[in-house]
């Protein structure tokens, strides 16, 4: 193997919080190449937008927030997700000259013996002195486990593998997730198949403004179980489904009727121990995504729930690791912050410890 190669910061993954990260970072003097670089596992720009189904266009977003120091203007509200956001991720990259590598797989991140760290991917390997963690959720869906699952004849599928309606059509689907995801693929497959919707927990319906204190108090409450080593949830979750137009027809034309999530599954679909049986061609598992950190799993940092306790961005126990898009900064907006964050905290941290910053 060939020598690691000395920088700064590594940050690995180019979403909206690994970008904006590297955006501050060369603010805060860590210029892109030998003070920060950007590792990517993806071929090509836009994160995890660039995998999305077709159908999710800007209007049907939670909404894209524009990254700092660019604004986002599409052409088109109707524009296909997929399409837009990664366009203007990579012009983001050209525009602020970002130092970014793909593809890129990192492995595994460790310590060293000089108070370093050790980025090792596929292609070689980087010697770091802090490391941003933007690596998401996408790459990590999660499913349930149900008794009978491993029976069931017809089609299982995530989130992740949803391409659109068309091939549901004149079949019984049964979606499962109180997510706005699970929302809006029922709004798409229910005119071309029956559709059957479980949830857990009764979903939360959000009719009318949501203000900036409602917002802070959803964060602060991830934040404070990020902080203590707990399983966060989403902040969409905390804060309830937001009523649209469409989402108000859904609701209007009995499409988000729900039943509690079943007791099992059978060969032909799903039941409840109190004698409810609902048959199914499909179970579309609208169930949410874990946090994609299994690289990190040599500074030995997770609790026994799997998650890394976050003060800030800073990792508990070790604070030159940052983790942006993480817990409370998993939203577009949340990323453009907790990357500012990370970027202040690094060049705090890295100054006290007497080490110059690159430029």
């Amino acid at each position: 193997m060939s020598s690691p190669r000395d920088v700064d910061v590594v940050v690995i993954g180019a979403g909206q919080a690994g970008l904006s990260a590297a955006y501050h970072l060369a603010r805060q003097g860590f210029a892109p190449g030998r003070g920060s670089v950007v590792l990517d596992a993806d071929a090509a720009p836009g994160g995890a937008w660039q995998h999305r189904w077709r159908s999710l266009t800007l209007a049907t977003t939670h909404r894209v927030h524009e990254l700092p120091g660019l604004p986002f203007t599409p052409a088109s509200e109707d524009l296909p997700a997929a399409d837009a956001v990664p366009a203007y991720f990579a012009e983001y990259e050209r525009r602020f000259g970002l130092d970014v590598r793909r593809p890129v797989r990192v492995s595994a991140v460790r310590r060293t013996g000089d108070g370093r760290f050790l980025v090792e991917a596929d292609v070689g390997t980087w010697r770091a002195r802090g490391v941003v963690n933007a690596t998401g959720t996408w790459t990590r869906p999660f499913v349930p486990r149900y008794p009978g699952q491993e029976t069931f004849r017809g089609r299982q599928l995530h989130t992740v593998e949803y391409r659109g309606a068309a091939e549901f059509a004149g079949r019984a689907v049964v979606v499962v997730g109180g997510g706005a995801s699970a929302v809006q693929l029922l709004g798409e497959i229910a005119p071309v198949a029956r559709t059957t919707w479980v949830t857990r927990r009764p979903p939360v319906f959000r009719e009318g403004p949501f203000g900036e204190e409602e917002g802070r108090a959803a964060v602060a409450r991830v934040e404070a179980a990020v902080r203590a080593g707990r399983m966060p949830g989403s902040v969409v979750g905390v804060t309830g489904l937001v009523v649209t137009p469409w989402v108000r027809r859904a609701l209007d034309d009995g499409v988000l009727t729900r039943l509690p999530v079943f007791d099992r599954i059978t060969p032909d679909g799903v039941a409840w121990d109190d004698g409810r049986f609902v048959a199914a061609d499909v179970i579309l598992w609208a169930t949410g995504f874990r946090a994609a950190v299994g690289h990190l799993a040599p500074l030995r940092l997770r609790t026994r729930d799997g998650v890394i306790p976050v003060e800030g961005t800073s990792a508990v126990g070790e604070p030159r690791l940052q983790l942006v898009g993480y817990g409370p900064s998993a939203s577009t907006i949340g990323a453009n912050r907790a990357g500012r964050t990370a970027a202040v905290t690094l060049r705090r941290l890295l100054a006290d410890g007497g080490l110059a910053r690159s430029a």
